[in-house]
């Protein structure tokens, strides 16, 4: 339990950006990667926007073989995870055979492979369903293509708690280097940007609706009204600091050095939510004060109410305007399991950089005492940041990440 997890890989794919560099100076610069969504016709959608990714043939980074039995999900978690290896300067053949493995989080699995296999049954017939359907779709896919891929076979499993799931994936990680493995990729890609994907999606009452992709998704404005979905997230290489540093590790990112998750309160019980106490417990497993706190991440869930609980318990934790508050997500909407750890990704290159992204589209609403940062980016000495993740169904998940001493 002595072992110090760090981050000494970065994969990113996101609407703004392929590739973490691209990504990041997209996001200090408020590029959006929010528009009308061109992979099916939303005309008769009361939500028509979403975060796509552009630009991205799976056919440029991945064996031919590989196609037919992967969602889109799939084919940019591999290539996210190609990245974050390679980032990290490691050759998995270099490795002893059982110190690394792979944990992801998911949050819908293989929508778009099963919708497309379900039109072949029900217009053409059972023979006509790919074999690969039986995989496809499954959330736990996403890990086990990343370790055939690789040859990972440490420890890996799958996590699944919506929003939340991506920072449960990296704790999870960091559990298991704390146990004796070496290297986990750990993180999380979504995907369901299909026609039913999409319906699924606008069940659950969350979505933004019209067409101004400028003013669509608005956490903590006044004018929130929801969010906009979107495909993308990061994988991560979380990797034994000791590991790290006698295999020469180019990139040291940072540690992740505290996390808790929580459930909210059965609905109508009156207790309170659970993000106040994620918060609180995460930085007590950091050995960190609120004081030491230099930017939280939010989840900016972009619906009032839930913007109020977590704007108040940022405020109660660290005071009124008590640290600087960010959402890139409104760059690319909220990316479901992917998005959070997106946003470490962020966290890890504001410590880098000294620079906080800022939080497009969004005017602070006057009740919230909470420091946004707006409008632009802006320079700051980081050295620890807290980020935080909420599932619908009451999942509460907070990381703290801290600079790493090299």
């Amino acid at each position: 339990m002595n072992a110090h997890p760090v981050v000494t890989g970065l994969g990113v794919v996101a609407p703004n950006g392929l590739g973490v560099e691209e990504y990041w100076a997209a996001t200090l610069e408020g590029r959006s990667g929010i528009g009308r969504i061109t992979r099916f016709d939303p005309s008769d959608y009361p939500s028509r926007l979403a975060g796509e990714i552009g630009g991205f043939d799976a056919r440029e980074h991945l064996p031919s073989r590989l196609l037919p039995q992967t969602d889109r999900m799939t084919q940019l978690a591999l290539v996210g995870a190609d990245w974050s290896l390679k980032d990290a300067g490691i050759d998995a053949d270099d490795l002893p055979a059982y110190a690394a493995g792979v944990i992801t989080a998911s949050h819908s699995g293989g929508f778009e492979f099963g919708q497309n296999e379900l039109k072949a049954l029900w217009s053409k017939g059972g023979r006509y369903v790919s074999a690969y359907q039986s995989f496809a779709w499954f959330y736990a896919v996403n890990s086990g293509q990343i370790s055939i891929r690789h040859g990972l076979r440490g420890p890996s499993s799958v996590v699944v708690s919506d929003q939340a799931g991506g920072l449960d994936a990296l704790a999870q990680a960091r559990r298991q280097i704390r146990k004796g493995t070496s290297v986990v990729v750990a993180g999380a890609v979504d995907a369901s940007i299909c026609s039913w994907g999409w319906v699924a999606q606008l069940a659950g009452g969350r979505l933004a609706t019209g067409d101004d992709a400028e003013r669509a998704y608005l956490p903590f404005d006044a004018s929130a009204r929801g969010h906009v979905p979107g495909e993308g997230g990061a994988l991560l290489v979380v990797e034994d600091a000791e590991h790290a540093r006698a295999r020469g590790a180019g990139n040291i990112y940072g540690e992740l050095v505290g996390h808790a998750a929580t459930m909210d309160p059965r609905p109508g019980s009156g207790r309170a939510p659970g993000i106040e106490r994620a918060i609180e417990e995460a930085l007590l497993d950091a050995g960190t004060g609120p004081d030491e706190v230099d930017v939280v991440f939010a989840d900016a869930a972009a619906i009032p109410e839930l913007d109020r609980i977590e704007a108040e318990a940022i405020t109660k934790t660290f005071g009124p305007h008590g640290v600087p508050v960010t959402a890139p997500k409104t760059m690319t909407g909220r990316l479901y399991s992917g998005a959070a750890p997106l946003d470490v990704a962020a966290a890890l290159l504001s410590i880098r950089d000294g620079v906080i992204p800022p939080t497009i589209g969004t005017a602070l609403a006057d009740r919230y005492d909470i420091d946004l940062v707006v409008g632009a980016p802006r320079p700051a000495s980081v050295r620890t940041a807290l980020v935080l993740a909420r599932g619908q169904g009451g999942f509460n998940s907070a990381l703290v990440v801290r600079a790493a001493d090299r």
